[in-house]
């Protein structure tokens, strides 16, 4: 069995990754008596954590919003700059780190008390940021709409597509989509009994019904690919290049654009994801050394139409 400051830090994990736990699904989880466990409860209610608790067949323990800020190691100051910079940082187009992000955001502020989470939805209105060139979302939107889709449960909102009037959508909620520097959610809506995605900027005060359900399959490879289909977005190309060059030197020229790997002391691996071909021969053509195309197939070609492009511009005339 784990120490009790270690099992402490497990429950509260726990608990901030779903939305409702019963009781005997705590306990087998973490391995305890219902005894220790209702210990383990009071043990974050006195640090400050506001459990909540319910008895009856639907019985159990959620954390609830609190009305001061946890003991999580944070100044309201840090805390406010946190929310804003994993929100920013959710789209920022690095790969990978959009699912990460956006729970790191839920879990942050699900447990902002109300004050904090106005300045961090102010914060994200009038602030430009680079990486987020769409729309701003509010925090607690954003967050609201995540937790149902984790927790399978139905939400109802008001939505205002393009050129109408705001409509009533009630939908079984998939997943949340950053892309384009935009958000969006993928959903089965219930009145038209079809799929959807919904951009999270014309949302309006969702609300988790409390109805659960079972998730249907998706019609496409994934939430993303559903909402470039939808939008007609381009799909981007990752492209491998292994650079003959230090990885300094690299990483100086691309950036945060691509992602650069060592492989001994003078190359280096490239990686960068685009959804137009020439940045990246532009960006290689800036690192000016030598390289290998590793992949894809399109983007070698690709550099060969530029490479021959480039010779029929210099060739000599003869007469």
């Amino acid at each position: 069995m784990a120490n009790t400051s270690s099992r402490t830090l497990r429950l509260l994990s726990l608990l901030q990754t779903h939305r409702h736990w019963t009781g005997p699904d705590l306990c087998e989880r973490l391995g305890v008596s219902e005894r220790t466990l209702r210990r383990d409860i009071d043990r974050l209610r006195e640090l400050g954590y506001p459990v909540g608790a319910a008895r009856g067949t639907d019985g159990g323990y959620q954390l609830a919003p609190g009305a001061v800020l946890p003991p999580l190691l944070l100044d309201d100051e840090e805390a406010v700059a946190l929310a804003v910079g994993i929100g920013d940082a959710a789209q920022s187009g690095i790969s990978g780190i959009e699912d990460a992000s956006l729970r790191a955001l839920t879990k942050v502020v699900r447990v902002l008390p109300p004050r904090l989470r106005a300045r961090v939805d102010a914060l994200r209105t009038v602030t430009v940021s680079a990486a987020a060139p769409g729309p701003a979302v509010a925090a607690a939107v954003l967050t609201t709409v995540a937790q149902a889709c984790r927790d399978e449960e139905r939400l109802r909102f008001g939505y205002t597509a393009r050129g109408s009037a705001v409509t009533e959508r009630e939908v079984e909620p998939h997943r949340v989509v950053a892309l384009g520097g935009r958000w969006y959610l993928v959903a089965y809506d219930l009145d038209r009994q079809d799929w959807r995605s919904f951009r999270l900027d014309r949302l309006t005060g969702p609300t988790a019904t409390g109805a659960r359900f079972r998730p249907r399959p998706l019609p496409a490879e994934d939430a993303a690919a559903f909402v470039r289909a939808a939008s007609g977005a381009p799909v981007p190309h990752t492209v491998e290049v292994l650079v003959h060059a230090p990885a300094a030197r690299v990483r100086q020229t691309v950036g945060r654009w691509g992602t650069v790997e060592p492989v001994g002391r003078d190359s280096c691996r490239l990686t960068m994801t685009s959804t137009s071909l020439d940045w990246p021969t532009q960006a290689l053509g800036n690192v000016g050394a030598e390289f290998e195309v590793l992949g894809p197939p399109e983007f070698a070609a690709h550099v060969r139409e530029w490479g021959a492009r480039f010779l029929r511009a210099t060739a000599q005339k003869t007469s």
